[in-house]
């Protein structure tokens, strides 16, 4: 009797555990997650671009400018990142995405993060472990577009405003490809989006986009992927 007794109590237990484990995850839904982000910039500024994907928690395109709390280690990761294309990213802990979007009730101010030289999810080497990350401004959030859609141009957002600037692609098809690409420029040039010809999911070009940007000088690609895009 006693043994059945412990049983029950084992079954209940596991019941109850499954049933807390289901009330968390509904509390965090729908966009609760590990939101990977790629990290570039420079002297002039740090900026993080989600890595997204067509479905959810992921499913929105967001680009942030931020720092670090730390202030020797932002300054020391913005010499390490300017005028460089090298893949960098962040492995951020779990949080609401839907929190950076313009109209949240309980916006997402700062958040812990490994930083990571390379893809954090494909060999990628932590730098820095546990990292504060401070949100400045969210320079984007936008749904991604839930049905199959083509779009004939690739428009580019410019972010920064410096001698050294960055061209992020604006996802607005499905499938797609997500772009962010360096460039050299005078300070007082203009930071208008620009926009070229798209050839399906081929990777912009170098001389495509200087074409768009007079004056400019194109550094190189620092993410390129259309993996997750489809």
């Amino acid at each position: 009797m006693n043994g059945r007794r412990l049983v029950l109590r084992g079954v209940g237990a596991v019941a109850l555990l499954a049933g807390l484990g289901r009330a968390a995850a509904s509390r965090h839904e729908p966009s609760y997650g590990q939101h990977g982000m790629v990290l570039f910039g420079g002297a002039d500024g740090l900026y993080a671009s989600h890595l997204p994907m067509m479905h959810a928690p992921h499913d929105r395109q967001v680009i942030l400018q931020i720092h670090l709390a730390d202030k020797a280690q932002d300054a020391a990761l913005r010499r390490r990142l300017d005028g460089k294309t090298a893949l960098w990213t962040i492995a951020p802990e779990n949080f609401e995405l839907d929190r950076l979007a313009p109209d949240s009730a309980n916006p997402l101010r700062a958040f812990k993060a490994d930083l990571v030289q390379g893809h954090f999810e494909r060999g990628g080497v932590t730098r820095h472990k546990g990292a504060s990350i401070v949100v400045d401004k969210v320079l984007q959030f936008r749904p991604l577009l839930p049905r199959f859609a083509a779009s004939t141009t690739a428009r580019y957002l410019q972010v920064g405003s410096g001698a050294t600037r960055f061209l992020v692609k604006q996802i607005d098809s499905r499938p797609d490809f997500d772009h962010i690409v360096a460039f050299s420029t005078r300070p007082d040039a203009p930071t208008d989006p620009v926009e070229v010809p798209k050839k399906a999911l081929e990777e912009t070009t170098a001389a495509a986009l200087a074409r768009q940007l007079i004056g400019a000088r194109i550094i190189g690609t620092i993410y390129f992927d259309k993996a997750d895009l489809t």
